[in-house]
């Protein structure tokens, strides 16, 4: 869910970059009372995510404006299709137009994105999950249009749980002697995922008695022993190398999570365009 508080907060932030003080294209060629009729075209197919924040980007923009959304999020959306039509001041529609359509295109690219990894894994025990390589002050809006797209939220921020990774392990010694300081001072809901590199390390982390256990870029093969090893005592989370191309064969491994950085922090923008109606 989405804080209403934050929404406000972020695209004020973005409206302020983007008008600093006056629109001197819009400001200066239109009169206030000039209305105008728009609407958004999808110009790829896909998932649909962010629409009610394009929305309230022209509302806090200001003056006149009215939005008919077709197309809401998690809806599938196809090449051609009309998302929503508006109308209203035609400086509020120019002056939103493009931190709307950032936002928009964003959003629908990482829920496209993560629909994408999800029917490839379909069938599996697998779920997929995003990762904290999110963009500075998007992380709600990109973790959001992950769940959109089907996927899971991997934590929120290091406050949400412990988490071992290489240098936290090779900084304090040792994969046992870090879950055993951690375990003394953690409270009893926190949960400590282990990121190890080798099958030897898999098996300390099982003795230590970790959570959760990170397979970090292993191949498919040293995955399959790990699920064998493991034999379900514990969750393994798969994570590094991984593509379109490669997904399938890792989900088929047994993992039961695959997390990827790539759907936050590369994503490819959805291709919409707003389109002002011809007079």
């Amino acid at each position: 869910m989405l804080q209403q508080t934050y929404i406000d907060r972020l695209i004020t932030t973005a409206l302020e970059e983007d008008i600093h003080y006056v629109d001197v294209t819009s400001d200066y060629l239109l009169d206030d009372d000039h209305m105008s009729e728009a609407y958004y075209l999808a110009k790829d197919s896909g998932v649909l995510c962010g629409i009610t924040i394009a929305k309230r980007v022209f509302e806090k923009v200001g003056g006149a404006f009215h939005m008919d959304i077709q197309i809401h999020d998690g809806e599938a959306v196809q090449k051609g299709d009309i998302i929503a039509t508006m109308s209203g001041s035609t400086k509020t529609l120019l002056k939103g137009e493009r931190t709307a359509l950032n936002i928009l295109q964003h959003m629908s690219g990482i829920a496209t994105a993560t629909h994408q990894c999800v029917e490839l894994v379909s069938g599996t025990r697998a779920q997929i999950t995003d990762t904290r390589k999110t963009l500075p002050g998007l992380r709600q809006l990109q973790k959001y249009a992950v769940t959109v797209g089907g996927g899971k939220n991997h934590r929120y921020n290091l406050s949400d749980g412990a988490m071992l990774k290489d240098n936290h392990i090779d900084a304090y010694g040792g994969i046992t002697p870090a879950v055993r300081a951690l375990r003394q001072k953690i409270g009893h809901m926190v949960k400590i995922e282990v990121e190890v590199r080798t099958l030897e390390e898999l098996r300390e982390a099982l003795d230590a008695k970790a959570d959760i256990i990170m397979l970090d870029n292993m191949s498919c093969e040293e995955m399959r022993k790990a699920v064998e090893i493991t034999k379900g005592c514990v969750p393994l989370e798969a994570s590094g190398n991984v593509t379109a191309e490669t997904i399938r064969s890792i989900a088929e491994t047994g993992v039961d999570i695959i997390s990827l950085g790539a759907l936050t922090h590369s994503v490819k923008c959805f291709d919409i365009s707003m389109r002002i109606s011809a007079k």
